[in-house]
């Protein structure tokens, strides 16, 4: 059987790096996408040891011509994408009127745009051969409103929505849609979102590899949504069933800095 090939974006740090390890480890091709190429040539190196085909591709996809780029230098490779990791993504603290609006428009680009783009291209391909699965990169911030980071929760709120709706699409295609949904992580994401004296990201946070690895699994038994972590999954499902004025403002007292 041929050997499969994965591309992960934000592939330089956090869920997205320990992604790359976990499919080289077991044997899978890696396309390595991100805005750092420095970063991401460490990775290669330190991926030589499983002895699977590692390629490093520094895109922007913040903008459509790099990700319709990537797309078309895969094609010329003559690389099959089985696996589509879409896991770029960032987020920005703080009240809406004081935020920057060209972060938040790059925020969108990213979290939104460049993953429904790079979903578009490469899902016909897999519908197509039967085969393949994408995992998409959302957060238990899908689940309610985000008061202090009102567009990172939106911009979630639809990756969650987009990825059921595809799963459903896709029922019985041999292709299969997961939303991986983490809670607060150690990943450098707190740093970049200015979150670091967050009451969220002090009351605890889940370990990087671990959450990735809960991804993965969840991702090859074409599970629809994974929320990793006992009290993220308590958390999450039990929204449903309180107003959503009070999730709202919870959500505002313990996103606020301690």
């Amino acid at each position: 059987m041929k050997q499969q090939t994965a591309l992960i974006t934000g592939a330089s740090s956090g869920i997205g790096l320990e992604l790359a390890k976990r499919f080289a480890r077991d044997g899978y091709n890696v396309v390595l996408v991100a805005r750092n190429e420095q970063r991401l040539q460490t990775l290669k190196q330190e991926l030589a040891q499983f002895q699977v085909q590692c390629t490093v591709h520094v895109k922007d996809l913040s903008t459509y011509s790099e990700a319709e780029a990537l797309f078309q230098e895969l094609q010329q490779q003559q690389t099959t994408v089985d696996f589509l990791v879409n896991n770029a993504g960032y987020g920005l603290f703080g009240e809406f009127t004081e935020t920057d609006l060209q972060d938040e428009l790059s925020m969108i680009d990213i979290n939104i745009k460049a993953l429904t783009t790079l979903t578009k291209l490469f899902l016909p391909g897999m519908k197509q051969r039967e085969n393949g699965k994408i995992l998409n990169v959302a957060s238990t911030a899908a689940f309610q409103p985000g008061p202090l980071m009102a567009v990172y929760y939106a911009t979630k709120a639809y990756v969650l929505s987009f990825s059921e709706a595809l799963e459903n699409e896709m029922k019985g295609s041999g292709v299969t849609v997961t939303a991986l949904c983490p809670g607060p992580t150690k990943t450098g994401f707190e740093s970049r979102a200015n979150l670091g004296q967050s009451k969220l990201f002090k009351s605890g946070v889940m370990d990087v590899e671990r959450v990735a690895n809960i991804g993965y699994e969840g991702l090859m038994k074409g599970k629809s949504i994974v929320i990793p972590g006992f009290k993220n999954r308590l958390l999450a499902n039990s929204i449903r069933f309180i107003p959503r004025k009070w999730v709202t403002a919870t959500v505002r007292n313990v996103q606020g800095k301690s």
